[in-house]
């Protein structure tokens, strides 16, 4: 048999579980007047003694005295950032009390409980401000290896009755478990070589979501603000080989950033000399095509005039010929008359400036 004794100011209750059954007996509740009655009585048998009226006045005064302090004693402050959960009788009278002077009655008919619920607090898993902690921080991933992980998690108070009222030392124990329980299943869904390097963002918010599912479930009125990997590394044994890994990565992610660089400085100049020539080919088309069509509509002009005159467009069509021909062609002037053996001419060109005679052979 197992005895529960839950202690009140009203009543005594004790409660029996005896082969797996409960059973509850109410004790009578103290009898207020009883109480007066007998103060009354025993006032009485002063003022009767011979005691005089002076000690009954006395015993009275101290009595107010005291009823007055004790009516004092209910005041309390609520600072800002704080809120009040206050009971009566041992039973939480909601909602939370803000800031500002109240009065309760005091203990023990009432109590309260004053809780900062504004405050950010931290909790670390694996850590102990620098002291690793490796029964905590050690765990399995997914593809078998073992990593050692450390967790800051940061939380405030959502809900005041819950926290205060429904789990056992909820920012303690109850937190600190399910928040070592979360990284741990996020944890050993993954491999090793993901929770090291490139998924450490995705594990932070997956561990931040289950502590918060798991805290939710427990009632503990405890809001998760942020979650954070202070460490994750493997064990000490294998530290340098994935050290080695890591860096390996990171040549790899920097030098195709360099390659990613090169590329986006070389595509803008490479399209803009591909615009370039397009635009050059696109203008010696077009002037190609407006030669083209003038030298056929002059031809068109030409051909109807000669029809129109056939010997006299013949005529001009040769003499144009000849001038085109012509200042390309190397002449010479020469005198017939002039008689002997030597040809005399006169060089119209640079080339003949200096030779003013030629000898000819005799007949």
């Amino acid at each position: 048999m197992v005895v529960l004794v839950e202690p009140t100011c009203a009543n005594i209750s004790v409660t029996l579980f005896a082969e797996g059954r409960m059973y509850k007996q109410d004790e009578p509740e103290v009898n207020l007047d009883q109480i007066l009655e007998r103060l009354r009585t025993f006032i009485a048998k002063l003022k009767g003694g011979g005691g005089g009226n002076g000690l009954a006045y006395i015993i009275i005064g101290g009595f107010i005295v005291l009823l007055g302090l004790w009516l004092a004693s209910g005041f309390y402050t609520v600072q800002p950032g704080e809120k009040a959960a206050v009971r009566m009788f041992g039973r939480y009278q909601g909602p939370p009390i803000d800031t500002g002077l109240h009065w309760l009655f005091p203990s023990p008919i009432g109590s309260r409980d004053i809780v900062t619920v504004d405050e950010i607090r931290r909790l670390e898993v694996g850590v102990r401000s620098t002291i690793p902690v490796p029964e905590e921080s050690l765990m399995i991933t997914g593809d078998q290896n073992i990593v050692d992980a450390q967790l800051l998690v940061q939380y405030r108070i959502d809900d005041l009755e819950l926290y205060l009222f429904r789990v056992v030392d909820p920012d303690g124990i109850t937190i600190k478990d399910v928040a070592e329980t979360s990284l741990r299943q996020v944890v050993g869904q993954r491999a090793i070589d993901d929770v090291l390097t490139i998924e450490k963002e995705a594990v932070q918010e997956d561990t931040k979501l289950k502590i918060q599912e798991l805290l939710d479930l427990y009632e503990t009125g405890i809001e998760v603000t942020e979650v954070k990997l202070l460490n994750v590394s493997p064990p000490a044994q294998v530290q340098d080989a994935f050290d080695d890994v890591v860096r390996a990565r990171e040549d790899k992610e920097r030098i195709i950033n360099l390659a990613d660089a090169y590329k986006e400085g070389q595509l803008p100049l490479a399209r803009g000399e591909a615009a370039r020539l397009t635009e050059s080919a696109n203008a010696f088309k077009e002037t190609r095509v407006a030669e083209a069509t003038g030298q056929a509509e002059r031809f068109l002009t030409v051909l109807e005039e000669y029809r129109k005159a056939p010997e006299v467009t013949r005529q001009r069509l040769y003499l144009e010929a000849m001038e085109d021909v012509l200042p390309g062609v190397t002449k010479f002037i020469v005198d017939s008359d002039s008689g002997g053996n030597l040809l005399q001419f006169l060089p119209l060109t640079s080339e003949g400036a200096n030779n003013n005679l030629f000898p000819v052979p005799g007949n």
